[in-house]
């Protein structure tokens, strides 16, 4: 089993920084927020976005799979009474000339071994799709 530690402090009113390992990230904890740091609700989905890359990594040599670059872009939908994230959209864009068969391939490992993606869409609603970059 793998275990993570992660600590957080608040610096001043609206800002704390959030420590794991060496890497520092900060947050902004006030409704107005700042432009050049994650609100909470942002830290939860960046996850999402790692998961899919750190996936698409890992899976492409096992699949023998080429490509060139992969991005991806999710959509949330955060409800106010509870506070929740009720939905997420994502797409994955792969530059690759693999055939459409083995892109859905790729896209079904990396949804399946994602432990990001798996604990979300347990709590809420995932749904995804992957294209080709055209």
């Amino acid at each position: 089993m793998l275990k993570h530690r992660i600590a957080a402090r608040r610096t001043d009113a609206g800002m704390s920084l959030a420590n794991a390992k060496l890497a520092e990230v900060r947050i902004h904890t006030v409704i107005a927020g700042f432009p050049d740091t994650f609100d909470p609700d942002e830290l939860l989905l960046a996850p999402i976005v790692a998961c899919g890359i750190n996936g698409t990594e890992r899976i492409t040599p096992k699949l023998d799979f080429n490509l060139d670059d992969v991005d991806i872009c999710l959509h949330a939908v955060r409800h106010d009474a509870p506070p929740r994230i009720v939905s997420v959209d994502y797409e994955v864009v792969v530059d690759t000339d693999e055939s459409d068969q083995r892109l859905e391939l790729l896209h079904k490992n990396v949804r399946k071994y994602g432990t990001i993606s798996n604990t979300v869409a347990a709590a809420s609603h995932l749904e995804g799709t992957i294209r080709r970059n055209s």
